[in-house]
């Protein structure tokens, strides 16, 4: 009985080996792709604008070259360095005079929505315990969707880049100004 069982499973098997599949396809398939109608062209961008641009990434290269210095209130030098210090200190290697302290260069430029912010543009905050004048300014380097990233010197952790939707600095902040 076992050897009938054997002979039978290696009928099937050689029978269901030998069985041709049907395709439900031709032998040569093609596809075709449809092109763009029109190639998106960029905005241009006018020479003033484009002016603004460059002098905004110079600023903040500057800025950047300061990443990691510790903090040191009333420091301008790569040895120490206040918030107010690195916008003075960026915003005059690029031929800008500015005033030296936060809640000064506060009053300069035009205040812009949260919304318009753009790279180069100096948001102020309210830092103090009492909170009753602008005490801490930052640049903005990076503008992406809603996040807005600004470099400046915190007491605790030096010369570092920080976002505004971390809720200690959206808590704080006051204003959004641009300069350029």
């Amino acid at each position: 009985m076992l050897r009938k069982v054997l002979y039978f499973l290696t009928l099937l098997l050689f029978i269901g080996c030998g069985a041709k599949k049907k395709r439900s396809y031709s032998k040569t398939r093609t596809v075709t792709v449809e092109a763009s109608e029109e190639i998106p062209v960029p905005p241009k961008i006018s020479k003033k604008e484009e002016r603004k641009n460059t002098k905004a990434n110079n600023i903040i290269s500057t800025a950047m070259t300061f990443s990691g210095t510790r903090y040191k209130f009333g420091g301008t030098t790569r040895k120490g360095m206040d918030c107010s210090g690195l916008v003075f200190v960026s915003l005059k290697e690029n031929d800008i005079d500015f005033p030296r302290v936060s809640y000064q260069m506060a009053e300069l430029g035009k205040r812009i929505k949260v919304g318009q912010v753009q790279k180069g543009d100096l948001l102020y905050f309210k830092t103090g315990k009492n909170r009753k004048r602008i005490n801490h300014v930052g640049l903005v380097v990076d503008v992406n969707r809603n996040e807005i990233k600004f470099i400046h010197a915190t007491t605790s952790r030096g010369v570092i880049v920080s976002s505004l939707r971390e809720g200690y600095w959206n808590h704080a902040f006051v204003k959004a100004m641009r300069i350029l």
